[in-house]
């Protein structure tokens, strides 16, 4: 096969074609949604860059989506993680997740900087000893930095392929500022957001890694995304007057590692922030009168099997 040539105006090419023969369509830039409804250019400095030590230290003093998310299940619960009584631990699939976060949005460098991959070798196998090992441990404190074994690098650098691959998602992470903090003050409450990407035009852009795309719009439900991400629209338009549109991009991470692009309905994110403010505004009355339900105080009915 000989080399392709290209008649024209070359930033006419598509990002991608669909379908076969009578049926092929090209799809440019602008038909895809995410350029529906998408900024004339979002100005970057209103976002604050700054380590993710110093986000979460000021979490004392700032509302974030995750706290609000707490608060809304169960406000003892909130209350008492507030307090510091209940201990935080990432877990492995956390620290899989934070990594395929920084080698797809904020490149190579900064993952090996950030990351120490590999382990030791068992001497008896000629295999890597397991995360959960006493070797493995001692071999990772060593390091000084999160470790990553073999199997879990392999696992990222296969999620970061694909969303490279994507085209809409390639569209979306072409240009932009990739853990952005924006505060403000919002529903009367100091409030903070880290923001995986926003681009200057499509906006707000969140990354998600999940078991299989198949099920994944019901596990945004399940894990309050909606709520997340219109928190975070809420921040940037009380920061700058704004209101962008919000996209995710979902990887697999298992086979086939399959990409995914949704644009969240604005009328999805008005409930959302609904939802939110309807806290918010509980949230100060819990402050107000020291009083933190736990969600179960009256007698509930059982009705279904």
């Amino acid at each position: 096969m000989g080399t392709p040539r290209f008649h024209g105006d070359i930033r006419r090419l598509p990002l991608v074609s669909l379908g076969q023969g009578d049926y092929r369509r090209d799809i440019h830039p602008e038909d895809i949604d995410m350029n529906h409804a998408a900024t004339d250019g979002f100005d970057v400095r209103v976002l604050v860059r700054e380590p993710a030590e110093t986000y979460h230290a000021k979490a004392k003093d700032n509302l974030s989506s995750h706290a609000l998310s707490e608060f809304r299940r169960c406000p003892l619960l909130y209350r008492k993680k507030q307090l510091g009584l209940i201990p935080t631990k990432d877990s492995n699939a956390f620290l899989v997740g934070r990594a395929a976060h920084v080698l797809i949005l904020e490149g190579r460098e900064r993952y090996e900087s950030e990351f120490a991959v590999g382990g030791p070798i068992n001497p008896k196998t000629g295999l890597p000893f397991g995360s959960a090992t006493k070797a493995f441990i001692e071999w990772a404190t060593q390091r000084g930095r999160p470790t990553i074994a073999d199997g879990d690098a392999a696992i990222v650098e296969e999620m970061a392929a694909s969303v490279k691959a994507h085209a809409a998602a390639q569209a979306l992470l072409q240009e932009g500022v990739a853990e952005g903090v924006a505060r403000a003050c919002y529903g009367g409450h100091a409030c903070q957001a880290r923001l995986d990407w926003i681009n200057p035009r499509a906006g707000i852009v969140d990354l998600k890694t999940c078991d299989r795309l198949d099920s994944f719009e019901f596990d945004a439900r399940a894990f309050d995304y909606p709520h997340q991400l219109a928190f975070y629209r809420s921040v940037i338009e009380a920061a700058c007057g704004e209101e962008l549109p919000v996209h995710i991009v979902a990887v697999e991470k298992r086979e086939p590692f399959r990409t995914g692009v949704w644009r969240v309905a604005p009328a999805l994110l008005d409930a959302a922030r609904r939802a939110n403010e309807a806290a918010m505004e509980a949230l100060s009355h819990c402050r107000e009168t020291g009083e933190w339900p736990t969600g179960f105080e009256s007698v509930r009915t059982l009705d279904r099997m």
